[in-house]
């Protein structure tokens, strides 16, 4: 009986995919909620030896129990929704999807003047995909919502009141975040920044929950640190280096190459502090240390205890979730010790 927040602590591909997915599939909660941006950040999941990128249906799709929704801050493209329902068919997803009324909807036109926009492109690292000329039609009052358009007439939903009274009713919902912390509009790297907050309170805000009615805040961190486009990167390794340790990474919609850094804990002290966070999960350990697949807490090395010791130590939130692999086995859940 609990409202969860998952959030990105960095720069977006910290491995949330995998983490929602893992949490889903083991907590099986009533409502999975998305929030976030829009489509321009993708989630990859991999299930039962399949493997998706997605960009707005949420990743917690697998638990084919639970109403699936977008809620009313997500900016909605109707033909990438439309691709996701063919594409996730076997999971009946088209007949879960729920959508807010109140959802600002994405055109040709917002995605051709992200596009044309080439200089704030490059300076940035805009994925295209139509998201910040759309929030800014938002703000100035000059879009089309959910509501407006007919062939999204039955998957309208009020997001807000069916959380709400699930939440009161004593059911679990579980909201995805998009993107990452780093990338706030707000408290990122600005300019270098996506068209919105990213942090656990918008979060809530974007699928109409109020801070008291939420329980958990789970922060997600890679084991590295890694972001897509330009900006400061304090960590950051060369390539040379990242391919020498085997970090070599693609973005999943703009299929470009990742910049790899070094965990940053002072990142990570400030991406916990805001996002009020109540318990880390960490991924890509078997990427550092030797320990792919290792699903026991007692057989990880020194090195990694140390390493997974340091983070708690430092920001003050217990490590609940570590993941050794992709696969959803490849999991240490400490939540019934730590919490």
């Amino acid at each position: 009986m609990t409202c969860s927040i998952l959030v990105g602590g960095a720069w977006g591909d910290e491995g949330k995919g995998k983490c929602i997915t893992y949490l889903c599939d083991a907590d099986k909660p009533n409502i999975i909620a998305r929030a976030g941006v829009g489509p321009n950040a993708g989630h990859s999941v991999e299930f039962n030896g399949e493997k998706y990128g997605l960009r707005l249906t949420p990743s917690g799709f697998v638990h084919t129990d639970a109403k699936l929704m977008i809620g009313a801050g997500v900016l909605l493209n109707p033909d990438v929704l439309f691709k996701e329902f063919e594409d996730l068919k076997k999971y009946n997803v088209k007949e879960r999807m729920c959508v807010d009324p109140r959802c600002a909807i994405i055109t040709e036109d917002h995605m051709l003047r992200d596009k044309k926009s080439e200089h704030l492109s490059k300076k940035i690292g805009s994925t295209g995909s139509g998201c910040g000329p759309a929030n800014s039609d938002r703000v100035m009052r000059n879009i089309s919502l959910a509501r407006d358009i007919p062939e999204l007439e039955e998957y309208i939903t009020d997001v807000s009141l069916e959380i709400n009274d699930a939440i009161d009713n004593g059911e679990d919902v579980f909201i995805e975040g998009s993107q990452g912390f780093a990338l706030s509009l707000y408290y990122g790297s600005y300019p270098f920044v996506t068209s919105k907050d990213t942090t656990a309170s918008t979060f809530a805000a974007d699928v109409g929950v109020g801070p008291t009615k939420v329980d958990e805040v789970i922060n997600v961190f890679k084991s590295y640190i890694s972001r897509v486009g330009e900006g400061p990167f304090p960590t950051e390794m060369t390539q040379e280096e990242a391919e020498s340790k085997g970090l070599e990474e693609y973005g999943v919609v703009t299929g470009r190459r990742r910049r790899i850094g070094y965990f940053d804990m002072e990142l990570a002290k400030e991406s916990c502090r805001i996002n009020g966070a109540t318990q880390i999960a960490l991924t890509c350990v078997d990427k550092l240390f030797d320990c792919a697949r290792v699903q026991n807490y007692d057989e990880l090395s020194a090195e990694t205890k140390a390493f997974i010791n340091d983070i708690q130590t430092e920001t003050g939130v217990p490590v609940t979730i570590i993941s050794t692999g992709p696969d959803l086995k490849d999991t240490i859940d400490l939540r019934k010790e730590l919490l």
